[in-house]
């Protein structure tokens, strides 16, 4: 059925009998399998995956903490992470992952990889069982970043800074297997992104998109760490899509296409989804002519082999860095009548975008930012942006608002980081709406030409620059999925760059870069509670359960760093904000 957009408060309150009732229940036991991963949402009281459950909605059916009391909202307990070496590079370690929960207890990791096993059982304090540092040398990486952990039978799964996977015994702490994936002529490749295991199946992307590499995702078999399959997001001369690149100077070795954050799984098709970043160089397209396959694109592959089922490109020849590797959202609604499987994403690009999961059809796209310049809109057939030319090695989407060389700065909106960037977005299957929290504000680009003979690998691989055209604030949006269009909007005064989760109990969480929690009103955006802990979020929150109780938590980590810092968003109240790795952890 439709999607109503209408619960009342008085079956949530019944919801929340129900669920209080079963959670009065024992706890399931026992490893973490392919069958409690599927069904995922059968455990509230736990968060197993990173996204929460396979479909990547990030929607707890927890209720307990609900519209009518959150207002009384507490520190339940904190726990200090660590991990604040600053990097020259972007500024600062960042942690923008979340814990994941089993049974009591909490598995971690902080800006640097290192890994805590946490009893949580008490709800008073976390105690430590162990804590698994994977040895990162600082100077031996471009940035300190992680997106969150996996868990598999008996083992947590992380991948690192320096292009290791590395399985940890849940009982011990020790090192299960490691394996490298370095490239002898790519030393500069690594994962930040969170891995996300299929049956068995290890499946990660490589995150180094920026940094003279190519993309790509592998498949490991996680009972030995032995590459299975792999798929390049940029592909070699003589692959398919390898005839988007029209270059004479073998771009495709340095063009991009990193995969940041971790994707969504069908069980029943068995086909992962998950988005690519932007060509490289960012600023320079007459570098990498042509529509630049498969960057700034969703990807559909078969999680046993890794072949691609199908693809959908956003932004052919994009020229202003707007990546799509946020979340791919699964979710069923009716659309003009019509039940539709379907794949949802808040575009970088400014774009909220509806396809059809099972072929990749274009259904619809409809801006949710409230200003964007680059593009007259999308294409109600194709989903291309309005002036496309296919075939052409240049793409100039509104004419004058391209970066070429030679041409003076041009401005442009959204903001060359969305929109919404890798922050995770989240779906409430009961009221059929997507949030997504991110940017708004513009971009001045300008265009430096890259030297067509250089070996630009393992560099920085920019072709100009990019600064934000004043004061940048934020939203969050909540979009009607069987329409594709916002019908409810909060207005922030920073850019968010932590993302949301929405429960059942009606409520929108986030974090903002001042260091303020928030709870949102899940249909209105209304804001109901707010908390100032002192240190900035960029990572999302998750809630889960110990013996009834509910519980909300978040990781602090941002301090001053260039990326998402005052200088980047004219934001002078964050100038000199200081850096702290802390877990919140809020309840009633």
């Amino acid at each position: 059925m439709k999607h109503s957009g209408n619960v009342r408060r008085g079956a949530l309150a019944f919801a929340g009998a129900l669920l209080a009732a079963a959670l009065a229940l024992p706890a399931s036991a026992g490893n973490v399998n392919y069958n409690r991963l599927v069904n995922a949402d059968r455990e509230p009281q736990n968060w197993l995956m990173v996204h929460g459950t396979y479909d990547a909605k990030r929607f707890s059916t927890l209720s307990q903490i609900n519209r009518d009391n959150v207002k009384d909202l507490k520190i339940a307990w904190a726990y200090p992470l660590g991990g604040t070496v600053a990097m020259s590079t972007f500024g600062g370690a960042t942690n923008q992952g979340n814990p994941l929960v089993e049974d009591g207890f909490m598995y971690v990791a902080n800006g640097w990889g290192t890994v805590f096993k946490l009893d949580i059982r008490d709800g008073k304090q976390a105690k430590l069982l162990w804590m698994f540092d994977p040895g990162i040398d600082p100077s031996g990486v471009p940035l300190a970043l992680n997106r969150g952990l996996a868990l598999w039978q008996d083992k947590v799964i992380t991948g690192t800074l320096d292009h290791r996977l590395i399985a940890i015994n849940t009982e011990t702490g020790e090192v299960d297997w490691e394996t490298s994936f370095v490239h002898e002529d790519r030393p500069g490749e690594f994962f930040d992104d969170a891995p996300l295991v299929v049956d068995g199946m290890i499946i990660i992307g490589q995150s180094a998109g920026d940094l003279g590499t190519r993309g790509w995702i592998i498949g490991v078999d996680a009972d030995t760490g032995v590459e299975q399959w792999r798929f390049w997001t940029v592909p070699s001369p003589g692959e398919p899509g390898s005839e988007t690149w029209l270059d004479d100077h073998n771009a495709y070795l340095t063009g991009g296409g990193g995969v940041w954050l971790t994707g969504s799984y069908d069980p029943e098709t068995r086909i992962t989804y998950w988005g690519t970043g932007n060509p490289a160089p960012m600023y320079d397209p007459e570098f990498r002519p042509g529509d630049n396959l498969f960057t700034d694109s969703v990807l559909a592959l078969n999680a046993d082999t890794g072949e691609l089922d199908w693809y959908f490109q956003y932004t052919p020849n994009d020229y202003l860095d707007y990546d799509e590797e946020g979340i791919h959202l699964l979710y069923d609604t009716e659309i003009d009548g019509v039940m539709r499987k379907v794949v949802g994403h808040f575009g970088r690009n400014g774009f909220y975008y509806n396809l059809d999961r099972i072929n990749g059809e274009f259904i619809s796209a409809n801006q949710y930012v409230d200003e964007l310049t680059w593009t007259n809109g999308v294409d109600p057939k194709t989903g291309k942006p309005l002036g496309y030319v296919p075939g052409a090695a240049l793409q100039e989407y509104n004419p004058g608002l391209a970066p070429r060389r030679g041409r003076a700065a041009v401005a442009t909106c959204p903001n060359i980081q969305g929109g919404v960037n890798q922050w995770p977005t989240s779906y409430n299957p009961d009221l059929g709406l997507a949030y997504g929290a991110g940017i708004e504000g513009c971009s001045d680009i300008t265009n430096e030409a890259m030297d067509e003979e250089k070996d630009y690998r393992d560099e920085l691989i920019i072709g100009g620059n990019a600064v934000s055209i004043g004061r940048q604030t934020g939203s969050i949006s909540a979009v009607d999925v069987s329409t594709g269009r916002t019908v409810a909007k909060a207005r922030l005064p920073f850019p968010n760059y932590a993302g949301v989760m929405s429960t059942r109990g009606g409520l929108v969480f986030s974090g903002q870069l001042d260091g303020t929690v928030m709870a949102h009103d899940a249909e209105t955006l209304e804001l109901l509670w707010s908390m100032n802990v002192g240190t900035g979020f960029k990572a999302p929150p998750i809630s889960f359960s110990v013996n009834g109780k509910q519980y909300i938590a978040i990781i602090a980590q941002a301090g001053t760093g260039t990326i998402g810092g005052a200088a980047a968003f004219n934001a002078p109240e964050l100038a000199n904000q200081q850096a702290a790795s802390i877990l919140w952890v809020f309840s009633l």
